[in-house]
């Protein structure tokens, strides 16, 4: 659905890229800020317009944060020359998609409100390739007049969205479905490992795994790096540990136990120190095989991703 109100944008990395052309493709304007102006001049091919600074977007009525982390967030929204720094001008709603802890949300919720600003958050399920195949999801908590404000741009990004409350909820929510993320990443890599061990290869695994009742959307998309060890880069260890460790520390605020998230992060924590931080995530894989005394290669096989 289009808007003919400009969006602002802040954060041009590689989703935040894909997500701003869906917006653009759908005919709404977007005026992108990122800190690298280059990634944001890039767009500007697509439609997009290029601003210098964050407070230049105070002017809009929709702002969007995807930013890499907690002190990003608070240096775009509330820092000197942030989306809310203008007293002349700023925004009613800031849809922040950053994953950052609650300390920082609140901090920069309370502010917000202090100028009359909404905050919705709205954490999204996927990678770039997700984005362009318009299959990535979202979840948003926050006022509901803010998620119903910014509901025509969200259904934008790609095929659902829900709402799951009227404050920080969904960034529990995306923080449960990262934990669960590499849980379900670090099984795959035990099994495929331990059927490798009889002969059995991991694609002709992962086709029985995928038709199954136990195969998905993730484990269909994961399947190509698995059976042909392609580790590019869609989600990196470290960022997997840093929304690990937001997870066992909100887990322990709640005195909930966690063990398998405890058991998990331990082995990315350990991954890392072996050098596979910057790796995709499915690198688990090599690191179960080196762990069992397995070596595994590439099996040069074509396999679908389930996004084509």
């Amino acid at each position: 659905m289009a808007s003919g109100e400009p969006v602002g944008w802040i954060g041009a990395g590689r989703m935040g890229s894909e997500l701003i052309k869906r917006l653009l493709e759908a005919g709404t304007e977007v005026w992108v800020y990122n800190r690298t102006r280059s990634k944001a001049e890039a767009l500007a091919d697509h439609g997009a317009k290029v601003v210098d600074s964050p407070s230049d977007l105070g002017s809009l009525d929709i702002v969007v944060t995807m930013v890499g982390g907690p002190e990003d967030v608070l240096e775009v929204t509330i820092g000197p020359d942030g989306a809310l720094s203008r007293d002349d001008a700023k925004p009613s709603v800031i849809i922040d998609s950053t994953t950052i802890d609650p300390t920082t949300s609140r901090r920069v919720r309370a502010e917000a409100s202090k100028r009359g600003v909404d905050i919705l958050a709205a954490p999204v399920s996927g990678n770039p390739k997700v984005v362009k195949s318009g299959r990535l999801t979202v979840v948003a908590s926050g006022p509901k007049r803010a998620y119903e404000k910014a509901l025509p741009h969200l259904e934008n990004f790609g095929r659902k969205v829900t709402y799951v409350g009227a404050e920080d909820e969904a960034r529990l929510v995306k923080i449960c479905h990262n934990l669960m993320l590499g849980i379900v990443t670090q099984t795959m890599a035990e099994i495929s490992v331990l059927a490798g061990a009889s002969g059995v290869s991991r694609a002709d695994l992962l086709d029985f795994l995928n038709d199954s009742v136990m195969g998905s959307m993730f484990t269909q998309y994961k399947t190509p790096a698995f059976v042909n060890l392609d580790y590019s880069p869609t989600f990196t260890w470290h960022l997997l540990r840093k929304d690990f460790e937001l997870g066992l520390e909100t887990a322990r605020e709640h005195d909930i136990p966690i063990p398998t998230a405890e058991l998990v992060h331990s082995i990315i924590v350990e991954g890392i120190e072996l050098g596979f931080g910057d790796e995709d995530f499915a690198s688990m894989l090599t690191r179960q095989a080196n762990v069992s005394g397995r070596e595994i290669e590439p099996e040069n096989k074509e396999v679908s991703d389930g996004l084509s």
